[in-house]
């Protein structure tokens, strides 16, 4: 395990700072009138990386002229470590160039945070066993994975245009559902809105269309990694999911971390992918250790409690398909991946209740709601309830955060108005 990296920056080298020299997560920030411009956060402050390049300090050909990390990403892998080692060294410990660096920093607490990067597509998958065998246990009775599962990272192609940063409200939607019971389905608000918890993979450098790459190509063509929340109306995705899958039911939000942990931060937390319970075929068996230990947990705070209650605590090492695995997959039979791109791993759950990555497997779809802190029961999200995800992965004496992925539920939108 790799040791603290000590920064001059006031509060970057704390135990139980998200966000310490090893980290430098990249997101998109403003502050006062000041328009969003990429930055780097480290302790308590972000670093404001379009000043840098301007000053001269740093010469990414004016990546950082655009409130997106998108240009920068394009760039390649030796553009990145170039970038985060000259960022090391002018906040380590000791840097001859504090004083110069000083002038660039934001306090935190100040900034608004915006989307990071301007999604191009977005591609969500259903890659977590656990969560599989409790999907089949509850929709169809039985634990038992579909025939493919075990073979292919299945997945289906989301909206990109509804990706938003942590903090955007999201309005419960509207859409058609049928009860088993009822001869015709109603149209009318979701009242079985839910979470999924999961992370997200951003595709930094692009891909050829017709060109196919492989799981060691797509591993190093990943940026970073994001928390993702795929929020679900699983009333309205029930009715409509049969024969081609998500449709409505996911598409209305899907709220991410504002910041960006990159891939060269989380490489002394890679961790292997488990023992495939059958063997790949060739082009998805690879050896690398595509999973990290990245500890995750869910809360909800109910409009009016003083504080959340944490629903679940599980670990991003519970997948069984790896984002280079997925990023493979995708691109096999020849579609181009873009920078930009965002990979959802679908929902992460492990063999214990309390670690369970969805209130429709917490509640075992509302047959046993589960119990607030503040004495009320769930079974799935009510209007002003608001949901959190968290997550980091843990060092010697540091932590590598991601910050938080929050959304609060309003109610549906009158429609017909």
């Amino acid at each position: 395990m790799s040791q603290l990296v000590r920064s001059w920056v006031q509060g970057a080298n704390s135990a139980d700072n998200a966000f310490p020299l090893n980290n430098l997560p990249c997101g998109v920030f403003s502050h006062g009138e000041e328009e969003p411009r990429c930055g780097v956060a480290i302790g308590g402050s972000i670093l404001d990386l379009q000043a840098l390049e301007r000053e001269g300090m740093i010469d990414f050909g004016g990546a950082f002229d655009t409130p997106t990390w998108n240009q920068f990403m394009a760039l390649g892998r030796t553009e990145w470590a170039e970038l985060r080692a000259t960022l090391t060294t002018m906040l380590k410990e000791g840097s001859v160039d504090q004083a110069k660096v000083e002038a660039f920093l934001v306090p935190l607490q100040n900034a608004d945070l915006h989307l990071p990067i301007d999604v191009a597509e977005y591609t969500d998958f259903y890659a977590g066993m656990q969560h599989a065998k409790n999907m089949g246990a509850i929709l169809r009775g039985s634990p038992d994975l579909p025939a493919n599962w075990l073979h292919i990272p299945i997945g289906y192609n989301g909206r990109a245009s509804s990706v938003v940063v942590s903090g955007t409200d999201i309005h419960r939607p509207n859409g058609q559902s049928k009860t088993p019971d009822a001869e015709m389905p109603s149209f009318g608000p979701s009242k079985r809105l839910d979470i999924e918890l999961e992370m997200g993979a951003i595709v930094g450098t692009s891909s050829d269309f017709g060109s196919p790459i492989t799981v060691e190509e797509a591993d190093k063509m990943i940026f970073g990694y994001v928390l993702l929340n795929d929020w679900s109306a699983r009333d309205i995705q029930g009715w409509e999911y049969q024969p081609l899958g998500p449709f409505q039911g996911k598409a209305f939000g899907t709220s991410i971390s504002p910041w960006i942990v990159t891939a060269a931060a989380l490489e002394p937390f890679r961790t292997a992918t488990p023992a495939r319970e059958k063997k790949l075929l060739p082009y998805l068996d690879s050896s690398i250790d595509g999973l990290f230990d990245i500890s995750l947990e869910v809360s909800m705070q109910p409009q009016g409690a003083d504080s959340a209650t944490v629903l679940s605590r599980t670990n991003y090492s519970r997948m069984y398909y790896s984002a280079a695995e997925q990023l493979c997959h995708h691109a096999i039979g020849g579609c181009g991946m873009n920078t930009g791109d965002l990979l959802g791993s679908g929902t992460i759950s492990g063999p214990n209740k309390t670690e369970y990555g969805s209130l429709l497997e917490l509640s075992w779809a509302g047959r046993e709601p589960f119990t607030l802190d503040t004495g009320e029961t769930r079974s799935f999200i009510e209007d002003n309830d608001t949901l959190t995800l968290r997550g980091a992965a843990q060092g010697d004496g540091y932590q590598i955060g991601f910050g938080e992925c929050t959304g609060t539920i309003l109610p549906a939108i009158k429609f017909p108005a």
